[in-house]
């Protein structure tokens, strides 16, 4: 195994080789700065390093039956769009390492970035795995959206947008210094508008996330009958897992899992060409740890998080036989041994970043 010095550099050149000028370098270097805060932010920033070593550290998870698995999936990898009904919609919002692999590691992975962001909070090893299970054993058997219209008003009030945060995200839009988007990325964002030839009256650079770090992003926005309108347009790479692995050599997945059959789909998230576009709004948007992750730790979340999960697994193929058949021989507490034998290894991971830029500081 390579330790995560070599690791970073030989993924910075994969990422290089796949996008070439475009590559966003002083994003890799905020990347870098990310990848010191603490170990969730390790290992939001980092998913290459997990398809990298995973099976290595959870031998176990390589037998389980494949799907088109999430990949980087996380605590902050859920959120909120409106679908075509305009109904508020929450789920996982992010599908840029999607690919093919044992669907037991999209559980580990989940769990483990429960443990790693838990900092002492009251939620268990056991809580947390046996949440996540249960949540993903009851989506195997109804797969569905999570609609928050009408139902899980716990959760409808948690992702509610308050006047406050409202304010704040279209000040932010505002105050983005205007940079003109390179021509396939303008492109992208006027074809995303609500209304054909629609004028951009402002594109700018943005800086966001922490896995995709590196790769252009750029925003458009455009005033629209009364109010503007803003859309993003992300270059995306191959999944990070074909580094190691390779399955799936030269695929984008995306699409196929974010548009699954148990899904209500984002009406306005659409992938051509490596670019990847979608609306941005107060009501699209991640749901963030930030100081308080506790939140995200309760039973009740990580219950739906796990549902979430198994309605991305069964939309592309039916697999939930098989999956079920492989939970029921597992050992008891798999998940627990597996996710805190990786939070181990993010930790010291991040514990040897942490501390070779510490040297090379000084």
């Amino acid at each position: 195994m390579t330790d995560i010095r070599q690791s970073t550099a030989l993924y910075e050149d994969w990422l290089r080789a796949q996008l070439g000028r475009d590559v966003v370098e002083t994003d890799l270097v905020q990347k870098h700065g990310k990848m010191r805060e603490s170990p969730f932010a390790f290992l939001r920033a980092t998913y290459w390093r997990w398809a990298e070593t995973a099976l290595e550290i959870c031998p176990d998870a390589a037998d389980a039956p494949p799907v088109l698995a999430v990949g980087d999936i996380h605590l902050e990898n859920f959120g909120t769009w409106r679908d075509a009904d305009g109904r508020l919609v929450w789920g996982v919002n992010d599908f840029d390492e999607a690919a093919e692999m044992p669907y037991v590691l999209d559980l580990i992975r989940l769990a483990t970035s429960a443990l790693v962001a838990r900092k002492g909070l009251g939620a268990t090893p056991d809580a947390i795995c046996s949440a996540i299970l249960q949540g993903y054993r009851e989506g195997l058997k109804a797969p569905q959206p999570v609609v928050l219209d009408r139902d899980r008003q716990w959760l409808r009030e948690l992702v509610v947008v308050s006047e406050k945060r409202r304010a704040k995200f279209w000040k932010k839009i505002e105050k983005v210094k205007a940079e003109r988007a390179p021509p396939r990325y303008r492109e992208a964002l006027a074809a995303a508008m609500p209304e054909p030839r629609l004028a951009i009256r402002k594109t700018a650079r943005r800086v966001a996330g922490a896995g995709s770090l590196g790769r252009p992003r750029w925003i458009g926005v455009a005033d629209w009958r009364g109010a503007p309108v803003v859309r993003e347009a992300k270059a995306l790479v191959v999944s990070a897992w074909a580094l190691k692995h390779g399955k799936g050599k030269g695929k984008l997945r995306c699409s196929e899992a974010a548009d699954g059959r148990y899904r209500a789909i984002d009406p306005w998230h659409h992938i051509k060409d490596g670019i990847v576009v979608r609306r941005l709004s107060p009501n699209n948007r991640k749901i963030e740890a930030g100081e308080d992750p506790g939140p995200l730790l309760s039973p009740d979340m990580l219950h739906a998080m796990g549902m979430d999960l198994a309605s991305v697994h069964l939309g592309t193929s039916d697999c939930g036989g098989v999956i079920k058949r492989d939970l029921a021989r597992r050992k008891r507490g798999w998940l627990k041994i597996d996710a805190t034998k990786m939070a181990k290894a993010v930790a010291a991971d991040h514990a040897a970043w942490v501390a070779a830029k510490t040297s090379t500081a000084a």
